[in-house]
Parts: structure tokens; C-alpha cells; sequence
């Protein structure tokens, strides 16, 4: 642990590299609390050249919290649709009617107000209550942990043994009181431009004379890797209907918001949006079984003779879960009418809030013309 002169020296080595070499990222021209929460929650999961494109039409329809509050669910997860989990998507706009109702549309600026608003955890409320307030709270990612693990030649899985709190207490104590906004994205920069996971840049590094890592030679294996949870193999059916006008139908997404624990639990891997008819495949019988779930569903009638054109495969992952889904289209005379259904032009359902797992199948059936 660094102390005295050494933490001076390291301190004031990192804010000049950042200060120098930073990338020039959207967020980093603001202060506002507002756009450094959306790029906060936007580049959980997704890394900061996917988010920048999102990050500036999210902007543009919704400049404030006001706005986006006030608008429909529907709009919010198109805009989102892409960027995947969307479950942040929903907890942002909850988070937005929260802070304009509670707290006069001004972001809260104390810890225990910020944590207890939807999507926000530790590391999220400390960058943006840094960034934003200059308040001295030290952020820890996955970028941060492994510098400090470096730093400090940690061995160990990071989240495993008590870990992960050590390296939370370092961060503070490495903390730079008099601007904890750029040292947080100095480290957080550190860790993902030159302290990477794999190859390590040393040469490159403003703190490597500090870095016991690469004293003991230990850099390319600090940290350590995680087990990866093993890969569950799902496999699905859809249901493409086309009228003859082109239109296809949707399934609603289920109105009650709790989650299923099943793996192959359909609402969850279409994330609760707009969907095609789509059941679990056993056995590998998908015919059979889309089959099966449109007669029990009424979609289509027992009586219906029509022909079912298997589409090319898709596939899609959804964290650990690998999904082969088995699309079919069917034309029809006329779409049916049953609940929690919604007819829609198959060629223009990129306007609407989908997931990406439902935008292939309806690539795979515009495909089959």
C-alpha cells in the first residue's frame, strides 16, 4: 500500500497522463448529473464505442429527466432496443420518475438517496456522485480492480476470498480528495487503454515504477481468471405469420414484471418486449412443437393446413445462455385475433421496441421472400 511521497508521486503521475492522453468521450464535456448517470448505466455491458451512438440519440429525445419520465415505456426501449439488458433501460426511466417526483427533477447528490434509486449500485453512485459532485467516493469496476490488483500483486480470483472489499478500501485510499472525478476515470482509463486484461502496455504505463506485478513479473497472470459459468445450449421455435398485405403478428410482453428462474423462460430471452409466437423446442422436434403451441394458443386452428417454411437458423446469445432458434413463416389469409396480440408490417418492425433476438427472425423471414 502506497503511502506518503510514493502515493503523492503516483497520484500526480496518473492525473497528468489522463490529463494528456484521455480519450474525448461525450460524457467527459459534462457535468451534468443527468448525462453522466446515462452513460454510466449505458456502458454497463457494452463497451464505450457501441454506447456513444445510443448515448447521443438517447440525447436528443430525451435532453433531461423531465422528458424522460414523461414518455412512454414503448418509446424508451426502442430507442435502448440494441444495446441489449434491457432491464436497464426500464430501472433508467424508473429512476427518471423517482428523482422528478421525490426530488423536484434535480439528480440527488447523497450517497444513501443515489443508492436507493433502481439500477444503481456502489460502483454506479460513486462515479457518478465523483464525476458530477466532485464527492470523495472511489469507484471499483473491473478496470480499477485490476490495476489496484496489479499495483498491489494480488494473487486470487478478485470476487472470491474477501477479495473484492480489500480492493474496495485500497481504492479509497488511493483516492485523490481534491479531484475524485478525474481520478476515477484516470483509473478507470488506466485500466481500459493500457492496464488491460491481456498484454499489458508497462512501457507505456505513468505508475509502472509502482506496480509490484510487473516487479515480480507477474503482470501477464494478475488477476487471475474467472470460471466462466458454463453454457447452457436452449433451443427455440418461432412463428413468422404473414398476411397478405405483409403484416405479421406480435406477442405482448407479459404485464407482471417478475422474472422466471427457467433458463429457456421465453419472456426473458425475447427481454420482455414485442415478440414473435416462440416456445422452448424439446428434443429437437421444432416443428412439432410450434406446431403444438399455436393450436394450444389459438394462433392457428387445428384445422390448418397451411405450409410451415422453415427459415435459415438463427443464433443468439444471452449471457451465458446459447440460443438456436428455429424460425418459421406461414402465410395466412388473415392474422388471428387473440389477446395480447398486435398485428404489424414485418418490414417495419425495426421502428418498434424489439430485442435483437426477435430483429433476426424477422430478418430471416423478410429474407425468404
Amino acid at each position: 500500500m502506497l503511502t506518503g511521497p510514493p502515493l503523492s508521486r503516483f497520484r500526480k503521475n496518473l492525473l497528468a497522463w489522463f490529463a494528456q492522453f484521455q480519450r474525448d468521450l461525450p460524457w467527459r464535456r459534462t457535468s451534468d448529473p443527468y448525462r453522466i448517470w446515462l452513460s454510466e448505466i449505458m456502458l454497463q455491458q457494452t463497451r464505450v464505442a457501441a454506447a456513444i451512438p445510443y448515448y447521443e440519440r438517447f440525447l436528443e429525445r430525451f435532453p433531461n429527466v423531465e422528458t424522460l419520465a414523461a414518455a412512454p415505456e414503448e418509446e424508451v426501449l426502442r430507442l435502448w432496443a440494441g444495446l441489449g439488458y434491457y432491464s436497464r433501460a426500464r430501472n433508467l426511466q424508473k429512476t427518471a420518475k423517482l428523482v422528478v417526483a421525490n426530488h423536484n427533477a434535480i439528480f440527488p447528490s447523497d450517497l444513501s438517496e443515489v443508492l436507493a434509486l433502481p439500477g444503481i449500485g456502489a460502483y454506479t453512485a460513486a462515479a457518478i456522485l465523483s464525476i458530477a459532485f466532485q464527492k470523495k467516493h472511489a469507484v471499483l469496476d473491473g478496470n480499477v480492480a485490476r490495476v489496484i490488483a496489479r499495483l498491489n500483486a494480488v494473487r486470487g480470483d478478485l470476487r472470491a476470498n474477501g477479495n473484492w472489499p480489500k480492493l474496495q478500501k485500497a481504492a479509497g485510499h488511493l483516492l485523490a480528495g481534491q479531484s475524485p472525478g478525474d481520478w476515477n476515470q484516470a483509473m478507470m482509463e488506466l485500466g481500459a487503454t493500457l492496464c488491460t486484461p491481456r498484454s499489458p502496455q508497462c512501457l507505456l504505463c505513468p505508475v509502472s515504477e509502482f506496480c509490484e506485478a510487473r516487479k515480480q513479473g507477474l503482470a501477464d497472470v494478475i488477476p487471475e481468471k474467472r470460471r466462466k459459468r458454463g453454457t447452457v445450449e436452449i433451443t427455440l421455435a418461432s412463428l413468422v405469420l404473414v398476411d397478405p398485405q405483409g403484416n405479421t403478428l406480435l406477442l405482448a410482453p407479459p404485464k407482471s414484471a417478475e422474472k422466471s428462474a427457467a433458463a429457456d423462460d421465453v419472456h426473458t430471452l425475447v427481454s420482455r418486449m414485442w415478440h414473435f409466437p416462440t416456445v422452448a423446442v424439446p428434443h429437437g422436434k421444432a416443428l412439432a412443437a410450434i406446431r403444438k403451441f399455436a393450436e394450444q394458443s389459438s394462433i392457428l386452428s387445428r384445422k390448418f393446413r397451411g405450409k410451415f417454411l422453415p427459415l435459415k437458423k438463427v443464433r443468439h446469445a444471452v449471457t451465458y445462455r446459447a440460443i438456436t432458434l428455429h424460425p418459421f413463416r406461414v402465410e395466412v389469409e388473415a392474422l388471428p385475433r387473440i389477446p395480447s396480440s398486435k398485428t404489424f408490417p414485418l418490414a417495419g418492425l425495426s421502428s418498434l421496441a424489439i430485442s435483437n433476438l426477435t430483429r433476426k427472425v424477422a430478418r430471416a423471414a423478410l429474407a425468404s421472400r
